[in-house]
């Protein structure tokens, strides 16, 4: 399935039916939206384990407030929203958690071969909250001033989340001669 096909509108009955709290619905949205709401939240959250108790908290806070859903708006974006929320708020406690945990963080160094650009890898190796400011402005299309309302901030923030990141992600790709360290581009 591609994005736009997670984008078509979800038939009534099925939200009807989850407002009445029939597994069959409920599944039947859950088999539709349960990979591109676990990549969403992988990408913010760059984990798989995190990921998945993601898009697990996510179907619970949707079933659980489904009637709060709109029917005038698509379902897709009530329900990437309410992900994105999830994953952000997992990233703030993990956050919480890295203060309070002792030792060396992991190595980050990514390991490629030297024919390829790792994008993903120069990703990985940017602080958790400014990957999923990246994401959210890059990929998902957000505003800056949507990532600066979700993450209770100015907009200038979001910019300059994103301005640092671009200008970090360069030189990570270029290495410190400034020379590309590929040829060849890989993606996220």
């Amino acid at each position: 399935m591609t994005e736009s096909s997670f984008a078509q509108p979800v038939p009534d009955e099925w939200i009807e039916a989850a407002r009445r709290g029939e597994r069959s619905a409920q599944e039947a949205l859950f088999r539709r939206f349960q990979r591109p709401i676990y990549t969403l939240a992988l990408r913010i959250c760059q984990n798989e384990d995190d990921a998945m108790e993601v898009m697990q908290d996510t179907f619970i806070k949707v079933f659980a407030s489904i009637d709060q859903f709109k029917q005038h708006c698509p379902f897709w974006g009530w329900l990437r929203q309410i992900a994105v929320n999830m994953a952000l708020g997992r990233l703030r406690k993990l956050r919480r958690r890295e203060f309070t945990v002792l030792g060396n963080p992991p190595d980050l160094t990514p390991q490629r071969p030297d024919d390829q650009l790792d994008l993903a890898g120069a990703f990985a190796r940017l602080p958790a909250e400014t990957r999923a400011v990246v994401w959210l402005y890059d990929v998902e299309g957000y505003s800056h001033r949507e990532i600066a309302d979700l993450f209770g901030n100015s907009v200038s923030f979001s910019k300059t989340q994103v301005s640092r990141a671009h200008a970090r992600l360069r030189e990570l790709l270029d290495g410190p001669s400034g020379d590309p360290l590929c040829t060849t581009p890989a993606t996220l």
